[in-house]
């Protein structure tokens, strides 16, 4: 069982650096200021690619989550479920959101720009990255992972306060410019997280199989 979760972290973790590389690539084909959602929006030249970059993210994420699952946060409401679950609930509204494109332009859906499509994926993407939080949260807590644990609380903050800033500048349509990097910021530093969480999990898992193998 830990060769399995070895090995699940692993390709995990690889298929997740894949997905990062393909959205910043994405991302550098673009001049002009945008938000993550619109590499996606139809009629870009990178919704294939930005599409195909989320379904990674679902895969490998679904693979590092699975690896992951024995974490626990020692914290009683954070202890309701585990961050495994709350990452395979991230993956689902993920995978909505790669299926449930935004239009061009990715307007914020209310008032005279709302639309259902704009609306669905808005909201896909905005329970995604706040199931990834939650996850962030409950394995800063993770007695067991102290090393995790550390670096999980720095990355909720982080990914809390500028993915928050973001969106509020989106929201108010205030420094759009500003508004669209810190987003992008955000995004890499959730995506980086699920990274290192599938190696410390991968390393863990890695010396266990190691421990085992001898009397096997």
């Amino acid at each position: 069982m830990r060769r399995a979760e070895l090995i699940a972290a692993i390709v995990g973790c690889a298929l997740v650096v894949v997905a990062l590389a393909i959205i910043w690539g994405a991302r550098l084909t673009i001049a002009r200021a945008l938000y993550v959602s619109e590499l996606g929006a139809e009629g870009m030249p990178t919704a294939k690619w930005f599409q195909a970059a989320l379904v990674l993210i679902v895969i490998g994420g679904s693979a590092v989550a699975w690896s992951g699952r024995r974490v626990r946060s020692s914290v009683r409401v954070l202890r309701l479920w585990t961050p495994a679950i709350s990452l395979w609930v991230a993956c689902a509204f993920f995978l909505f959101a790669s299926q449930v494109t935004c239009t061009q332009g990715c307007p914020i859906p209310y008032g005279d720009t709302f639309n259902l499509q704009d609306f669905l994926h808005t909201l896909a993407a905005v329970l995604a990255f706040a199931a990834a939080c939650w996850a962030m949260l409950q394995t800063s807590f993770a007695r067991e992972h102290r090393l995790l644990a550390a670096l999980s609380l720095t990355t909720a903050i982080l990914v809390a306060v500028i993915a928050g800033t973001g969106g509020l500048f989106s929201l108010f349509r205030f420094q759009v410019v500003l508004g669209s990097q810190l987003e992008f910021i955000a995004t890499t530093i959730a995506i980086a997280w699920l990274v290192v969480f599938g190696v410390l999990i991968a390393v863990r898992a890695g010396r266990a199989a190691v421990a085992i193998a001898p009397s096997a």
